[in-house]
């Protein structure tokens, strides 16, 4: 089936400057993917990078592409990324990479909070990844 997909990115001059992200994201015409927040395992579930966040970061990202290309989409397709930091301070070096993997031309929506705690200690990073892929 082929699909109209349509993805607008905005940042209005009305609003804040943004830093490597969108206000808004438009949606039409697409499949919507909502893929789970990701964590610094590997296949075999076993952690990357223990206290690196850099390493954990990557490992995350390469999580979602992991899971894009299973639904046969992409990075170009990531609408909205929501990241959970233990330390939030460092989120210029999570930028660096995620910078390796996003399209910074019309970057996503995105959202950024500090967490007491993830759902292992020895976590430092989680990113949850929204897609608009085309219509299968």
């Amino acid at each position: 089936m082929e699909t109209n997909k349509s993805i607008r990115f905005a940042r209005p001059e009305t609003m804040p400057p943004t830093f490597g992200y969108s206000h808004i994201v438009e949606v039409k015409n697409a499949r919507m993917l909502y893929i789970s927040g990701q964590i610094a395992l590997d296949p075999n579930g076993q952690l990357v990078g223990e206290g690196d966040l850099a390493a954990q970061t990557r490992q995350v990202f390469e999580n979602i592409r992991l899971a894009l290309e299973a639904e046969g989409a992409s990075f170009a397709d990531v609408i909205k990324l929501t990241f959970f930091m233990v330390d939030i301070s460092r989120m210029a070096s999570v930028r660096e990479i995620r910078d390796q993997y996003i399209n910074l031309s019309n970057p996503p929506a995105s959202s950024a909070v500090e967490v007491r705690r993830l759902i292992r200690d020895d976590l430092l990073i989680e990113v949850e990844a929204i897609a608009a892929a085309a219509m299968s």
